[in-house]
């Protein structure tokens, strides 16, 4: 094996495992840094993004960001492979989204506040189709209210937020909860429909 494969393996790693890149010794800094200048710089020039310093964007991450959806990053956010982001979508600093999330913003958009972990697979959807019986749901106008998450919140892997939804500062989402109402600072909320079953300031 060449230095080159173990450099692609690594980068692979990371990509799924973003996290890692903030832990890299200087030694391999020197080449991962100004790959993902490479990647970052390709992506702000093809779509509407902006991105604040020492981000990771996986190279397999899929952003879309057309004029008028732009998607604002912060510093230090990460967002992992396979990940689909369609804007509006604006990010507060150290946000991380892992592997297979999917995000739409709507028309209304999605925020999303500092320091809040987005674990794999989950799903934003900032919008529903009208469902008016005599019209096929394709051919009726989607309406779009926004989805609002706060700082240092916990989403986990596989829940789905849908569109209207508010969840509160340092909330915590359970694993495969779909949540359909707002979420209060500092609850844990779990299940489908997504329903209180703690306080975080209780788990101390």
């Amino acid at each position: 094996m060449t230095q080159d494969d173990y450099q692609a393996q690594h980068k692979k790693r990371m990509a799924y495992m973003p996290w890692l890149y903030f832990n890299l010794k200087p030694k391999l800094l020197a080449w991962a840094e100004p790959w993902q200048q490479e990647v970052q710089a390709n992506l702000i020039a093809l779509e509407t993004i902006s991105l604040g310093a020492n981000c990771f964007i996986a190279p397999e991450a899929n952003l879309f960001a057309e004029p008028n959806r732009g998607i604002t990053i912060g510093n230090k956010c990460m967002i992992a492979a396979d990940s689909f982001l369609h804007g509006p979508i604006i990010m507060g600093n150290e946000v991380a989204i892992n592997h297979g999330c999917s995000f739409d913003g709507g028309s209304a958009g999605i925020t999303i506040g500092s320091q809040t972990r987005i674990a794999n697979n989950v799903t934003i959807y900032a919008f529903n189709h009208g469902m008016h019986p005599d019209t096929a749901i394709y051919r009726q106008s989607s309406e779009s209210q926004g989805v609002i998450i706060g700082k240092d919140v916990w989403i986990g892997a596989q829940a789905a937020i849908v569109d209207g939804v508010t969840i509160g500062d340092c909330a915590v989402i359970g694993m495969n909860a779909t949540v359909t109402k707002d979420v209060p600072d500092y609850a844990i909320v779990a299940g489908n429909p997504a329903r209180v079953i703690g306080d975080r300031r209780d788990k101390v």
